[in-house]
């Protein structure tokens, strides 16, 4: 008995140290995309700004897709439904957050925090880069769709990175192994589906979408990474990304 109640002290008390170093690793990786964002998104715009294939690139894709919109009026309804609500930053961040709520629910408190320092993390770098660049969006002839605020990176493209992402690391544990496949299609779909749509609704250049990509990327990163420094430190080992970053949650209590 004394040897159990020992283990189970120390065990505990390993965990409770392990909590404390993911918060500080959860959030100074929060803070280290955030930085890291600023320069990145200063030299893409730099590059986009004097290298010719590039800004040529933008243009030609642009005025392309800007002229199939005005000649296909369904079309661009179509995607200005999908841009305007199906993959809207707002659709997608309440998503992200009743995951996070079920998450509380279950007592996954860990997953639910990664859940949320991820998407707010996101949408606060994705803005800080905003706010740096200042990079006017395309000014189209007869546009079909208007956007408020800057370009670079696009808002939607990165949302859309970091909310996919979260919802498959999140989910993948409690999808079988044949639909998973699926579901990582789903989501890949869904990100280029928005990069996409932004583009040929003339609100967004084509490299603009790439930052948010990136950006999106590098922040699930980030926090992916402290979460698997908690787990390797509680005892709990490292997942496998293609089993998501908890597969204990199809368990009864998933962190105990």
């Amino acid at each position: 008995m004394v040897v159990r109640a020992t283990t189970r002290l120390l065990r505990e008390h390993r965990r409770r140290a392990a909590d404390r170093a993911f918060g500080v690793r959860l959030l100074g990786a929060a803070a280290v995309a955030a930085v890291s964002a600023v320069p990145f998104a200063l030299v893409l715009v730099l590059v986009e700004g004097r290298w010719r294939p590039l800004r040529a690139l933008d243009s030609g894709a642009a005025g392309r897709l800007h002229r199939t919109a005005l000649d296909h009026p369904a079309w661009t309804s179509a995607l200005r439904f999908l841009s305007d609500w199906v993959w809207d930053p707002l659709t997608l961040r309440c998503a992200v957050a009743l995951l996070t709520g079920w998450l509380l629910y279950r007592r996954a408190w860990r997953l639910a925090a990664w859940s949320a320092v991820t998407a707010v993390s996101g949408g606060l770098t994705g803005l800080l880069v905003k706010l740096v660049v200042e990079r006017a969006r395309p000014s189209l002839e007869d546009p079909v769709a208007r956007a408020p605020g800057f370009s670079f990176p696009s808002g939607h493209a990165m949302t859309a990175t970091t909310t996919f992402a979260v919802l498959l690391l999140v989910l993948l544990p409690l999808v079988p192994r044949r639909g998973r496949v699926v579901c990582w299609a789903v989501a890949g779909l869904s990100v280029l589906g928005v990069g996409f749509t932004r583009v040929a609704l003339g609100v967004h250049w084509f490299s603009d979408v790439v930052g948010g990509w990136l950006l999106g990327l590098a922040v699930v990163a980030w926090t992916a990474w402290a979460f698997e420094a908690w787990r390797a430190e509680s005892g709990l080992g490292r997942s496998e990304m293609t089993e998501g970053l908890e597969p204990e949650l199809t368990g009864t209590a998933p962190e105990r």
